[in-house]
């Protein structure tokens, strides 16, 4: 997470640790913090997939990666091995072992990247907590007891459960969504958009207006009260 003090604007990216577009949708993350560091915060929550938004075969994931990837222009097709029949499309794992990462202070993406690299890239079952914890750690340096309890505790899938909540309350239906908002309390909800060129637009945007109505009142003053 990036937080910047003084912030015009907030960007909160809605993903799924194991949404193959929010892995398509990281460059357009990536390049969004890169051209606003500044007046701009950044945040990401997890918003669980519905078990029928997850493929229901390896078949069927294999079809939609090899479709994804021809759309996205992405250069490879992602790994359906991942996939495991038994789970009846749940995989809270990922998702928590991600949330309980950042309370622990691994505050930024690598975590839940590494997490979708494992499932996406390298076909690992994270469905499993023990796979799961086990890529975190690596890519954190959490202790995997300390990693697993945490994941494991009560208030961690509260806090997945409440981001859900969060995200369905925008009113959007696909991972990734992105909501921006700013102090003159615009607001852009961007559900299922992967590009960079819409995001940054948005905050190009709301950031100008927001400077704007700041800059006017620091030579003008705050409005008349009557």
């Amino acid at each position: 997470m990036t937080e910047t003090a003084g912030s015009l604007v907030k960007v909160t990216y809605y993903l799924e640790v194991l949404s193959s577009w929010c892995n398509l949708a990281e460059p357009a993350w990536d390049e969004a913090k890169s051209r606003f560091p500044d007046e701009v915060s950044f945040d990401w929550a997890i918003a669980l997939m519905n078990p029928d938004g997850v493929p229901v075969s390896r078949e069927q994931a294999d079809w939609f990666y090899r479709r994804s990837a021809q759309i996205a222009q992405s250069g490879y097709v992602m790994d359906s091995g991942w996939f495991d029949a038994t789970r009846a499309g749940i995989y809270l794992a990922p998702n928590l072992v991600a949330e309980a990462a950042r309370t622990l202070g691994a505050t930024g993406d690598n975590v839940r990247r590494a997490l979708t690299a494992g499932a996406l890239r390298d076909g690992h079952r994270i469905g499993e907590m023990d796979i799961s914890v086990e890529i975190a750690s690596s890519a954190s340096g959490i202790d995997r007891e300390r990693l697993r309890e945490r994941a494991t505790h009560p208030t961690t899938e509260a806090r997945v459960r409440a981001s859900t909540d969060a995200f369905h309350a925008t009113g959007a239906t696909q991972r990734p969504t992105f909501v921006v908002t700013s102090k003159i309390g615009d607001l852009a909800v961007m559900s299922g958009f992967y590009r960079s060129a819409p995001l940054s637009e948005a905050i190009r945007a709301m950031l100008s207006d927001a400077r704007a109505y700041r800059d006017y009142g620091v030579v003008h003053g705050d409005p008349p009260a009557v």
